[in-house]
């Protein structure tokens, strides 16, 4: 799932607040597999780099750590 939404991402150029609101619920359930995390590396990366825009920056604080 998470590896969808970051497929997404990349492809409009932001994080949307639902798509990182799903991705904390995937995490906090443990319904990930490893090419989630994979996934999710990169985007981390993406939004250090400004590839991505995260839509909730100012509302929320920081990713979900992993």
């Amino acid at each position: 799932m998470i590896s969808k939404l970051v497929k997404s991402a990349f492809q409009t150029g932001y994080l949307s607040v639902e798509s990182e609101g799903l991705i904390r619920q995937v995490l906090e359930t443990r319904g990930y597999q490893c090419t989630d995390l994979t996934a999710l590396e990169t985007l981390y990366q993406a939004i250090q780099t400004g590839q991505i825009k995260r839509e909730a920056h100012h509302r929320i604080g920081q990713l979900p750590t992993i």
